[in-house]
């Protein structure tokens, strides 16, 4: 039952690297923001092990470690960072009205939606079992911790392609799994992964299972035409089959794809409501780093920042 309303300048909906650095600059624009972290504190990073690619740590730094980092910074500037997450929002009119922890009225003057996606998983319980030791849904991220070592990759896509690719480059051997007879990229793409010596596609096929002890040490698939099953020797696995964007209580509100990955005005963080912004992976389908969700949190502060300054300069 919803007994409270509080109003704040600024809400931010998210954590992760968008919605800490979000936080970190709204804090420091006086916006006094207040930050419901969501069901997974941290973002996807938390279930990364070694970051590598984020510049500033020359020796590497875990996924939770970084996180635990931004929120400190957030908090120290002044950021009410809260667990728990926003159940539902109405933003026909203004202040935003958002409900936190289904208890809680939250009146925002403005939003930052920080919100992230979910990597789409095969459902294996081996797959969550070996997750961050040996399992990832992020090519980019890990494939370095794999050179010239044999991985394996499932995905028909474009994106499983194009990770097939960059794995190609770093290890000894690509597996590629591809579920149907096909695959569901572009030409071009297709022509890239079967043009490249060190990629073996396996069509018609599926993951029975990830196989290892303490890491991964192979997979086993099995022929979805005549049930037949073979076992892989890799060290390391991706699923690279897609990634639902965490925005399903936006819908009716905010403009966004047949994804559910919220638009966004080129070159800015405005979606189609004036005062709610969008940052990070919720809005961004094609980049997915860590270092570009910072830069758009940062972008998404400055343009609640102006245009809260803005409003306050009409208002006068």
């Amino acid at each position: 039952m919803i007994q409270e309303t509080e109003n704040v300048e600024c809400l931010i909906i998210g954590s992760g690297p968008a919605g800490y650095t979000a936080a970190i600059y709204a804090a420091r624009a006086d916006m006094k923001p207040v930050m419901y972290e969501g069901l997974q504190p941290g973002g996807q990073l938390t279930i990364t092990t070694d970051v590598e690619n984020y510049p500033g740590y020359p020796d590497g730094i875990m996924g939770p470690e970084m996180m635990d980092h931004f929120k400190k910074q957030a908090e120290r500037l002044g950021t009410d960072v809260r667990y728990g997450m926003i159940t539902a929002v109405d933003f026909s009119q203004r202040p935003f009205k958002c409900i936190a922890n289904e208890s809680k009225t939250i009146m925002a003057k403005t939003v930052i939606i920080a919100t992230g996606a979910s990597a789409k998983w095969l459902g294996l319980p081996s797959e969550q079992q070996f997750n961050g030791s040996g399992v990832s849904a992020c090519a980019v991220c890990d494939g370095f911790f794999y050179r010239g070592q044999d991985v394996a990759i499932v995905g028909a896509g474009d994106t499983a392609c194009e990770e097939a690719s960059y794995l190609s480059k770093l290890c000894s051997k690509v597996h590629m799994i591809v579920r149907k007879s096909e695959f569901r990229a572009s030409k071009a793409m297709q022509h890239r992964v079967e043009n490249t010596p060190n990629i073996e596609i396996h069509f018609n096929s599926e993951t029975d299972e990830i196989l290892g002890d303490k890491t991964v040490t192979g997979a086993r698939i099995r022929n979805n035409q005549d049930g037949s099953t073979k076992e892989l020797k890799v060290t390391g696995f991706f699923v690279a089959i897609g990634h639902n964007p965490n925005t399903g209580i936006f819908k009716g509100y905010l403009d966004m794809d047949d994804q559910g990955y919220l638009l966004t005005k080129p070159g800015s963080s405005l979606t189609n409501i004036e005062g709610v912004f969008a940052c990070g992976d919720a809005q961004d389908k094609t980049y997915r780093q860590a270092v570009t969700a910072a830069g758009s949190g940062c972008m998404a502060a400055l343009d609640a920042e102006r245009w809260l300054a803005a409003q306050h300069h009409v208002m006068a």
